[in-house]
């Protein structure tokens, strides 16, 4: 738990910085936590050419950090948005995976299209935040090209902590761009984990992805 709490906190200071600084330039900093005085004052945006989120209390930065946006034919939203529905352990009702009774047999696909006599299991997306119906920020691997179904995927280290600074009602800007990527979005720190395989489907329909730090997907 301590590790995740500081890759969290690593997390938001090298998106806070100025300088051109980077997570690993900075691995043995370890800033002050931030602290919300007025959960009503908190405020989100988020840039899809930057392909980052900035969380504010008022005009105070909370969290900048990178997120995963919607690919070709399922682009992210954009709009004025409010928080709604938040869950920890969240799972698709779209997406997911289809299992034959009996057989261990585990096959990727639609909720709408799972066979006569298999079941289906949603795709994990933890810590859950809707914004518009059946669109929300989630844990997920955060991949440098459009590669979502329209959700906002934050890296693991970083959604609990959004999880915990957004509430429901909190207000919710998508823009294509804003002025934010010219300044405290210019030293976004980009993680990397996109690049590890996914996790066995037998993983990923098991409750792993909610309980453990490192299960990947």
């Amino acid at each position: 738990m301590k590790r995740v709490q500081n890759t969290i906190l690593l997390a938001v200071f090298a998106g806070l910085c100025f300088s051109g600084c980077s997570l690993k330039q900075n691995h043995s900093v370890k800033p002050t936590p931030v602290k919300v005085k007025n959960p009503e004052d908190v405020r989100v945006k988020v840039s899809l050419n930057n392909r980052a989120v900035y969380v504010f209390e008022k005009d105070k930065p909370l969290l900048v950090a990178a997120v995963a946006i919607g690919k070709n034919g399922h682009a992210t939203p954009k709009g004025q948005f409010k928080a709604f529905n938040k869950q920890t352990r969240k799972r698709s009702g779209s997406y997911g995976f289809h299992i034959k009774p009996g057989t261990g047999e585990i096959i990727p696909g639609k909720r709408s299209k799972t066979p006569s006599g298999w079941s289906y299991v949603g795709y994990p997306m933890p810590y859950w935040v809707e914004f518009k119906s059946g669109y929300g920020f989630h844990a997920g691997a955060v991949w440098p090209t459009p590669r979502t179904h329209g959700c906002l995927r934050l890296h693991k280290s970083v959604a609990p902590r959004f999880f915990s600074l957004v509430d429901d009602g909190t207000p919710i800007e998508i823009a294509q761009s804003l002025p934010e990527d010219r300044t405290l979005g210019k030293s976004v720190y980009r993680p990397d984990d996109y690049q590890v395989p996914n996790s066995p489907n037998a993983v990923l329909i098991s409750d792993a992805p909610f309980t453990s730090n490192h299960v990947y997907f």
